[in-house]
């Protein structure tokens, strides 16, 4: 089980819209994602900063490098859009983030 951190940037007043699409997370998306090999994935706000940090399992084998041409997760990366910082591609602007301690 590969252990995966990354963080994105949220835009200033939109933490309840992001919360509230997240709660309301599209079944499809899920399946796509935990068909990808992704599980245990959860979001963090830092309120101080809007910085959202994310971390998520993957299996050894997984395929979460495929996601960006998934056309299920494009349409999802449009709908968020508007709320966070995105490439052009409005896929969201990731930082990934090394591991350096981790305690079972």
């Amino acid at each position: 089980m590969i252990r995966a951190a990354f963080k994105m940037k949220l835009k200033p007043g939109n933490e309840a819209e992001y919360k509230k699409r997240h709660d309301e997370i599209w079944e499809e998306l899920i399946k796509v994602l935990e068909e990808a090999g992704v599980s245990d994935y959860s979001i963090y706000l830092d309120k101080e900063t809007n910085t959202l940090f994310a971390f998520q399992k993957l299996t050894d084998h997984n395929q979460s490098a495929k996601l960006p041409d998934n056309p299920i997760v494009k349409k999802w990366w449009d709908y968020m859009s508007d709320l966070m910082d995105t490439n052009e591609d409005k896929s969201p602007v990731c930082i990934n983030l090394d591991e350096v301690f981790h305690m079972d």
